[in-house]
């Protein structure tokens, strides 16, 4: 025979009522005796019948979470933070890949609609600009989170880090370095937190003195033969290029440095480089890639309970809650300061690049 919650309540050395609460998810139960109910159910193993549960209080006890490409390690860490914080509140978290497809994205939206989750984390795929009506049904049904990527014309709740200010302490640092010609690479500017990291740009160029020339903004997307295309134009170019480049996310940044690898410029010697977010590891690179780091568990779990304290107010009526997080810079070789001639316009012809292993 499975346990009752009266077994549990027995082994936790708590009321049948405040299992109950646990179970149901309640934020009434203390800390302490919440963590009881929870050892207790797994010394147990107690299943609890989530059919007769949900149809019983028309709640299930479980959150969605869509990601644009799962094989990314940014977004697994994510998941982690938002599952731990899920589990420690009584939740179920069900985790789905967009594929980077805005089809794909609304396709599982809907679906974790059919499975009745009561509220939804999302990182938008990004690269097109919300229509109205796309807009609207993101937010019909269920609450919406946003992490990392805040599409303009969703008015959500969201949690990221503080964008402008994380992209203003890498360009701050590459100045640092001696740079005075820095390129800046974007992902899609149809992102909120793209045009926040742009604007943080700009910033840190006026705060060092420097002059901003357009021609060093270079409008990405997510896109990897794009981004090859506008960086490889814009580092072999018929007056000086930048001698450092930054880019404001790891996707985009990554295409960034396989592509000028494979016309033969290094870094730092040819360039210094920094970009936005952890490259991945399997494409770990010798020298050491400088990052502005992402606290991407905290966003995961901060996330979560953004989610629930929206679910709780059950209306949609209440301000919006943007949580804001700062981020770090890890200081790697890549944007060690090595003199470059602005005249320099051609890679060199012999030297063999340094590839990613």
């Amino acid at each position: 025979m499975p346990p009752t919650q009266k077994e549990l309540a027995k082994l936790a050395g708590v009321s049948s009522g405040t299992v109950s609460n646990v179970i149901s998810g309640s934020s009434t139960v203390s800390e302490s005796s919440r963590q009881k109910v929870l050892d207790a159910i797994r010394v147990l193993n107690y299943q609890p019948n989530l059919i007769a549960r949900s149809l019983r209080t028309n709640r299930t006890h479980t959150l969605g979470i869509v990601v644009p490409d799962i094989t990314i390690p940014f977004f697994p860490k994510i998941i982690r933070g938002a599952e731990s914080a899920a589990r420690e509140r009584g939740y179920f978290l069900i985790v789905l890949d967009s594929e980077s497809s805005l089809s794909r994205e609304a396709d599982m939206i809907a679906l974790l609609r059919a499975q009745r989750v009561e509220g939804i984390l999302l990182v938008a795929a990004g690269g097109e600009k919300l229509s109205p009506e796309r807009a609207a049904s993101l937010t019909l049904h269920s609450p919406v989170v946003c992490l990392d990527r805040l599409p303009l014309d969703l008015d959500v709740d969201s949690v990221c880090v503080d964008d402008c200010g994380a992209a203003e302490m890498g360009i701050s640092h590459l100045m640092a370095m001696g740079h005075r010609r820095i390129a800046v690479i974007t992902g899609p500017l149809t992102l909120q937190n793209e045009q926040e990291r742009l604007r943080g740009y700009t910033q840190a160029l006026q705060q060092g003195g420097i002059p901003v020339d357009p021609a060093l903004i270079w409008r990405g997307s997510f896109e990897q033969d794009e981004v090859a295309g506008i960086c490889q134009k814009g580092m072999i170019r018929p007056s000086g290029r930048p001698t450092a480049l930054f880019a404001t996310n790891g996707v985009t940044g990554l295409a960034a440095l396989r592509s000028l690898y494979e016309v033969g410029l290094t870094t730092p010697h040819d360039f210094a480089f920094a970009t936005f977010d952890e490259l991945t590891a399997e494409d770990f690179f010798k020298p050491g890639i400088t990052s502005v780091i992402q606290p991407t568990f905290e966003m995961g779990s901060r996330a979560v309970e953004v989610l629930l304290r929206r679910i709780a107010k059950e209306t949609s009526e209440e301000p919006r809650h943007n949580v804001r997080l700062p981020a770090t810079l890890m200081v790697r070789d890549s944007s060690q300061h090595r003199h470059i001639s602005p005249q320099t316009n051609t890679p060199p012809k012999s030297k063999k690049p340094t590839r990613p292993r």
